[in-house]
């Protein structure tokens, strides 16, 4: 059988790799001015609790990325260095990338060694374009977990401080828009990284990515909003609030049967990564009919904004928010209505999918549903003996979005 070949490295491709290293640098400058500025102020609990937010966060994201590195290194030719262009990430220096995994600087390597090898093979036609692409789809995996580790826990204590001081202060609005710009890029980046493994060739419409973009915005947002409008009244049980939901998320996670890392160690800490992410969006993990799971959660979660709702609404002082209350508690169920209205557009109109029927390798039967279709392959060396090998994390996670069920 003819092995699928990857979409070749362009220059958007390394666009978007410098765009992401730029706004992971930007986002973790605002961290620390803001950090910074509360405590100068004497906010020392909020200071902790975004500092809290910003080790946790890094302290995941390097553990992925070790775990992972751990992996690569066991495929044949990963640890040799290619003639012809291709550095491999970090190669056979075990105890190096031990010690950059350790000092928290593995992610950023990974960003750089992503930039130096897409540069060489964009701009100076070197070879080792698959690994450009496999570097690629690694990146956006970890600025996932990263953004739903931090910035999306971070936009909820900005908007949560705003509530109790009842006023605005420029660091502030920067950490907001820094925050929304990571969660924002982070949908973009991970969509385009998992259609690339689609065997259909053809490229992600511009009118769908606005769409699909819109609805994850949309359904994000207003539960940001609830929690931290939740956490203004009642501070004391937004903790007991997360964990609870965690802890039921992390055992749904556990029974669907999860099977992403290679390790047990590695598989429990992705079902708590998974279990974080889901208080916040949807996140389809195992294969199977995601529809019905895709329903239960956001019937969940819009029960639970609705009691997050009520219960501001009841604690909340009516004085003080009497500007902007009514307008919240009529909006924010609104845009959560109007982001399932667009996500459910999406899939029957707009789903990649339903465009033309997906290219097929010879030999396999034409009525062969997409989930099992053979994803795009790619060798760590161009010889005709080297082992063809293909990003099976980044591929799971496309089986599961791009799955037989539409997931609504």
């Amino acid at each position: 059988m003819e092995r699928a070949t990857f979409s070749k490295y362009s220059w958007i491709d390394f666009a978007f790799s410098v765009i992401g290293v730029c706004t992971f640098l930007v986002d973790w400058g605002s961290d620390v001015w803001v950090a910074t500025e509360f405590y100068c102020r004497g906010d020392v609990l909020w200071f902790g609790v975004l500092v809290g937010l910003m080790v946790l966060s890094s302290v995941v994201v390097q553990m992925f990325s070790w775990f992972w590195y751990q992996y690569d290194r066991k495929l044949p030719g990963f640890c040799s260095v290619q003639t012809g262009g291709v550095t491999v990430l970090f190669g056979d220096r075990v105890k190096l990338s031990c010690l950059l995994h350790v000092l928290q600087l593995g992610f950023l390597c990974r960003h750089i060694s992503a930039i130096r090898q897409g540069f060489r093979v964009w701009w100076r036609k070197a070879e080792g374009s698959d690994y450009a692409v496999y570097l690629t789809h690694d990146l956006s995996m970890l600025r996932l977990i990263e953004t739903f580790c931090e910035s999306a826990p971070q936009l909820t204590l900005m908007i949560y401080v705003m509530l109790q001081t009842n006023k605005a202060r420029t660091v502030q609005f920067v950490s907001i828009a820094a925050s929304t710009t990571s969660i924002a890029w982070m949908v973009v980046d991970y969509h385009r990284s998992l259609r690339s493994f689609l065997p259909d060739k053809a490229k992600q419409g511009w009118c769908s990515s606005v769409i699909y973009f819109l609805w994850n915005l949309l359904l994000i947002a207003p539960r940001v909003a609830a929690l931290a409008l939740f956490a203004s009244v009642l501070s004391g049980y937004i903790g007991v609030h997360f964990l609870m939901q965690w802890f039921v998320f992390v055992c749904w996670a556990w029974q669907q049967g999860t099977n992403f890392m290679d390790s047990p160690f590695g598989e429990w800490l992705y079902r708590a990564t998974v279990g974080l992410i889901w208080y916040f969006s949807w996140f389809s993990v195992a294969e199977g009919r995601t529809r019905g799971r895709s329903i239960i959660y956001h019937s969940f979660i819009t029960t639970d904004g609705g009691i997050l709702l009520a219960t501001w609404w009841c604690y909340r002082d009516p004085v003080q928010t009497e500007s902007y209350a009514l307008a919240l508690l009529i909006a924010l169920p609104f845009i959560y209505l109007l982001g399932l209205l667009l996500k459910t557009l999406y899939y029957c109109c707009f789903h990649p999918k339903l465009w033309r029927p997906p290219a097929r390798e010879p030999g396999l039967s034409d009525d062969m549903p997409d989930a099992e279709v053979p994803f795009r392959e790619f060798s760590f060396q161009d010889g005709a003996l080297s082992s063809k090998q293909h990003n099976k994390r980044m591929a799971c996670h496309a089986a599961h979005f791009y799955s037989r069920e539409r997931s609504y």
